[in-house]
């Protein structure tokens, strides 16, 4: 794949018109609930979940209510309603990861929706010390314009790339500098998927599921990875493996070429 941005499309309109499925995919949360105490469980430690673009922490409810059943100190950002823009809201959230790290004296996981996901690989720019790692939701962290939300964002935060600093936009799409984790759907209506296809590094991966984009945060495949993911022992970092059982339900990834 190219990673020329004038060569990545913005998603379909059938695809924008399948986000709908969103609410079935709420439907199968629901139907596997049961089945989630079978996930990984790992140390408890606490996670930040950050909101996509217009949404606010209820939109995270469920995600949050899957951490806190595994064990998690899950926690929503407390900032309203994601309005962006880059570069202007990670010092407050960083102030809440801070609070957190010193509540329970343990680095905190970053899990970040769409916009959020940005937000989540910029702090772990900013204080690799008190983040574990980060995981993302269909997040465009590289070509930033293929979205189907493209100027309604720069609409509403004021901002578009031209306007932002130099080495922000360059540092956007590099690997963070803690294991980082990029859960896409390539029928995702939103974000173009190669928009999340993180570059290849020791601590990198890209973990491709079924699904629309606004239901990433109930899709019961990519509530599983991420309870993989957090399981993990601190420092121990590998990259994820399908359960044998469920193998086929996880797509072979792409990658960058």
């Amino acid at each position: 794949m190219s990673a020329n941005s004038s060569e990545v499309s913005r998603p379909a309109l059938f695809l924008m018109l399948l986000e709908t499925r969103a609410l079935t995919e709420f439907g199968a949360y629901c139907w596997t609930y049961p089945w989630f105490s079978l996930a990984p469980r790992g140390d408890g430690h606490p996670v930040l979940v950050l909101p996509g673009f217009l949404a606010s922490g209820s939109s995270t409810l469920p995600l949050r209510h899957f951490l806190k059943r595994l064990g998690y100190q899950g926690h929503r950002w407390k900032l309203g309603r994601n309005l962006g823009g880059i570069g202007q809201k990670e010092r407050e959230i960083l102030a809440r990861v801070r609070e957190l790290r010193r509540r329970y004296g343990q680095r905190v996981s970053l899990i970040g929706w769409s916009l959020g996901g940005v937000y989540a690989r910029e702090l772990a720019w900013m204080s690799p010390d008190d983040i574990r790692q980060v995981i993302t939701l269909g997040t465009p962290f590289r070509h930033p314009r293929a979205t189907s939300v493209t100027e309604l964002y720069e609409d509403i935060s004021g901002q578009r790339e031209a306007h932002m600093p130099e080495d922000l936009v360059a540092r956007i799409p590099e690997p963070p500098p803690v294991p980082s984790t990029s859960i896409y759907s390539r029928s995702d209506g939103v974000v173009a998927w190669p928009c999340s296809l993180e570059k290849a590094s020791p601590t990198t991966e890209n973990i491709r599921v079924y699904g629309s984009h606004c239901g990433l945060g109930h899709n019961p495949l990519a509530l599983w990875a991420i309870a993989d993911r957090l399981a993990q022992p601190e420092g121990r970092w590998r990259p994820f493996k399908a359960p044998m059982v469920a193998g086929f339900a996880y797509p072979r990834p792409d990658h960058l070429e």
